[in-house]
């Protein structure tokens, strides 16, 4: 088993030095989805929440928490991120919005949580704008799909 890089030989916590680490291009992509009642969704789809285009403000959302992310997850490295882009799809079989967040940078460290961040700021963004009208919304399933660059190579969800 690996061992876990954000704790020294005497079990504290520290951010990793990454400075003789190569600077690759590095891709991350995350995925999650928001799940709630059909009139929500129906709200969402034909534009009728009061706070106004619930997606393009979840998206803006999104790339802003991706942008923030060294602000919120302590050992995080603060990058310079070169593209997020944040999609969001609507899935009426099960009453859901997806998101998928895509991270990217040239850099020494990856840009997993970025993408992590992403989709989960923008759910939340989701929830925050319509639970007026449904507080049981349920954010789920959030999770990487897929990384890129540096030492550890191309790594796919199965």
């Amino acid at each position: 088993m690996k061992k876990l890089t954000h704790f020294d030989s005497r079990g504290q916590a520290h951010m990793v030095d990454v400075g003789t680490k190569d600077e690759t291009h590095r891709i991350a992509r995350a995925c999650g989805r928001i799940a709630m009642q059909r009139a929500t969704l129906t709200m969402i789809t034909a534009g009728g929440a009061k706070k106004g285009d619930v997606l393009g403000v979840a998206r803006i959302a999104a790339i802003q928490g991706a942008k923030r992310t060294a602000d919120l997850i302590p050992l995080t490295h603060p990058l310079g991120l070169t593209c997020i882009r944040v999609d969001f799809t609507v899935d009426r079989k099960r009453i859901a919005v997806e998101c998928i967040a895509t991270a990217e940078t040239r850099g020494r460290t990856g840009v997993e949580m970025e993408a992590l961040i992403a989709v989960a700021t923008g759910l939340l963004t989701i929830y925050d704008m319509c639970k007026a009208v449904d507080r049981g919304m349920r954010i789920e399933d959030i999770c990487l799909l897929e990384k890129k660059g540096g030492k550890s190579g191309h790594w796919v969800r199965r």
